[in-house]
C-alpha cells in the first residue's frame, strides 16, 4: 500500500517545486519588465517653469520694546512727598512726576548763605588790612630812599604787604568756593522735584508715596519709573551668523505679533550688533547669534485724538481703520526681506535634490575616472554631490546639474541649467529623493502633462 502512493508523492512534490519557480520567475519578470517590455514607469508630480520674482528671507523671533525708554532715578536721597502720576499715565516734557522732601537740602542753603556772607565779611577785613600795609610801604619806601630808616624795616613793610595781598586773593577765591558750593545745593535742591524728561507714557511704576528713595551721586540710585515712546515700538530679535550677513540696516520686514494672531504688520531694520552674544561656549551646542532691532512702521499704540489716529479713521474699510496696541514684552516674529530678484527662472525648492555623481552608473568610464580624480582631490574620498533638477522630455526623466541663487519660502532661484517653460519634477519627496535616476520612464499624475 505504502509502495503504490509513492510515485504518487514524487509526483505532487515535483508540481509543488514547479509551481514555485513559476511564481518566482513571473514576480521577478514583473519588475524586471519582461513581461511589458521595459521597466515599470514612475509616478511624479510636475510643474511648468515661470520667471518669478523671488525675495530671500531671514526669520527670527523676539519680543517686542519701547524704542525710546528712559529709567527716572533721583539724583538726590530723600523721602518721596508727592507722587503725581501712575502706572499708563501719560505726560508731557517738563510735567512734575515726584517731589522728594526738601528740607534738608534747604537747610543746607541757608547755611551756606551765612557762609557766604561770612567768607565776603573776612574779605574786607583782607581788603582793609591789605589798603594798610600799602599805605605803610609807600611811607616806608621813601624814607627808605631817603636812608632815614634802616634796610631792615624797610623789608618787612614790603614782606607785610606782600603778605596781605595774598591774603585778600585767598579770601577771593574762598568766596568763590563758598558760591560754588551754594550753586551746587541750590542744584540739588531743584533735584527734588523730578519731571518727566521727554513725552512719552509711564510704563512702569516700582514706588509709592512716603517711600524713601537713594540718589545715584555716588552709586545707582533707586528706579522709581520708566517713560516710554509707546507710539514708537521696535523689536529685538536674535539673528544666527549664518544669516546675519545676509541682513543690512533699512531692509524691510513682515511682523507677526502672537497677540494679534493671522494679521502682518511692517518694519525696518535700524540697528545691527556688532558684537556677537555666544550661548553653550566650548559645547556642541554653542550659538552664535547678532542682536538685530527692527522699528515698527506700521501706525500703533496711537492716541484717539491724534492727527495720526483720525487720519487712518478716514478710510471706510475697516481693516485700514485697525490700530494695534502694543505693550513691552509681546512675542513677536520677524520675516527680514534682505534681497530681491526680478523675473528669474525659479522651480519649488523640492524639486532641486542631491546625486553623487561619483556612483553614477549611466557615467561613462572616463567621466567616473575624472569625477573620481576631481572629488579625490577635493573631499578625501570618492562621493561628488551635486544639485539636479530633473526635467520631462515626452515622458523620459532628464537629470540636469543647476547652479543655485537665493530661495524664498517656495521657490529657488536657477543661476544656470533651466529656461522657463520646461516641465519639471516637483514630487514626491520619496521619489525625488531616492528612486528617480537619469532615463527612467515616468508618468504624470498632475494636469502639467
Amino acid at each position: 500500500m505504502a509502495n503504490k502512493k509513492s510515485p504518487t508523492k514524487k509526483l505532487l512534490k515535483i508540481l509543488g517545486i514547479i509551481v514555485v519557480l513559476i511564481v518566482v520567475l513571473g514576480v521577478v519578470a514583473k519588475f524586471a519588465g519582461w513581461l511589458d517590455g521595459g521597466p515599470t514607469e514612475k509616478s511624479v508630480e510636475t510643474e511648468i517653469i515661470e520667471l518669478r520674482t523671488i525675495t530671500q528671507i531671514v526669520s527670527a523671533s523676539g519680543r517686542i520694546q519701547p524704542e525710546v525708554e528712559v529709567i527716572i532715578r533721583p539724583d538726590v536721597s530723600g523721602e518721596i512727598i508727592e507722587l503725581a502720576v501712575e502706572e499708563g499715565d501719560f505726560v508731557r516734557a517738563g510735567d512734575l512726576l515726584v517731589r522728594i522732601k526738601p528740607d534738608i537740602y534747604q537747610a543746607q542753603i541757608d547755611n551756606l548763605n551765612a557762609n557766604l556772607l561770612t567768607q565776603q565779611s573776612r574779605m574786607e577785613q583782607a581788603r582793609a588790612n591789605m589798603l594798610q600795609a600799602e599805605v605803610e610801604y609807600e611811607q616806608n619806601k621813601q624814607l627808605y630812599d631817603q636812608d632815614l630808616i634802616s634796610d631792615l624795616e624797610y623789608k618787612q613793610s614790603l614782606n607785610n604787604f606782600e603778605a596781605q595781598k595774598a591774603n585778600f586773593k585767598a579770601a577771593e577765591y574762598q568766596i568763590e568756593s563758598a558760591r560754588a558750593q551754594l550753586r551746587q545745593a541750590e542744584e540739588e535742591l531743584e533735584q527734588t522735584v523730578i519731571r518727566a524728561p521727554q513725552d512719552g507714557t509711564i510704563t512702569q511704576l516700582a514706588v509709592e508715596q512716603g517711600e524713601r528713595v537713594l540718589g545715584q551721586s555716588q552709586m545707582a540710585g533707586t528706579e522709581m519709573m520708566s517713560v516710554a515712546r509707546l507710539e514708537q515700538m521696535e523689536i529685538e530679535v536674535d539673528v544666527n551668523e549664518n544669516d546675519i550677513v545676509n541682513v543690512s540696516l533699512s531692509d524691510t520686514a513682515s511682523i507677526e505679533v502672537d497677540a494679534y494672531p493671522n494679521r502682518s504688520f511692517e518694519g525696518v531694520v535700524t540697528e545691527i550688533a556688532n558684537s556677537a552674544e555666544v550661548t553653550d561656549q566650548g559645547s556642541a551646542e554653542q550659538i552664535t547669534n547678532y542682536k538685530v532691532k527692527i522699528r515698527i512702521t506700521t501706525p500703533h499704540n496711537l492716541d484717539q485724538s491724534s492727527a495720526d489716529f483720525l487720519a487712518i479713521n478716514v478710510s471706510e474699510n475697516p481693516e485700514q481703520n485697525f490700530v494695534p496696541n502694543f505693550k513691552p514684552g509681546m512675542s513677536a516674529t520677524v520675516d527680514v526681506k534682505t534681497n530681491t530678484v526680478y523675473n528669474v527662472v525659479a522651480v519649488p525648492i523640492q524639486s532641486v535634490t542631491v546625486r553623487d555623481f561619483a556612483t553614477d552608473t549611466t557615467t561613462t568610464e572616463t567621466d567616473a575616472s575624472s569625477i573620481r580624480n576631481e572629488s579625490e582631490n577635493r573631499l578625501g574620498s570618492q562621493e561628488d554631490f551635486r544639485k539636479v533638477v530633473f526635467v520631462n522630455e515626452e515622458g523620459t526623466a532628464k537629470r540636469v546639474e543647476v547652479e543655485t541663487g537665493i530661495s524664498d519660502n517656495t521657490f529657488m532661484q536657477i543661476m544656470s541649467g533651466l529656461d522657463a517653460g520646461q516641465e519639471v519634477v516637483t514630487g514626491s519627496y520619496r521619489v525625488l529623493s531616492r528612486e528617480l535616476q537619469d532615463g527612467d520612464k515616468i508618468t504624470v499624475s498632475n494636469n502639467n502633462n
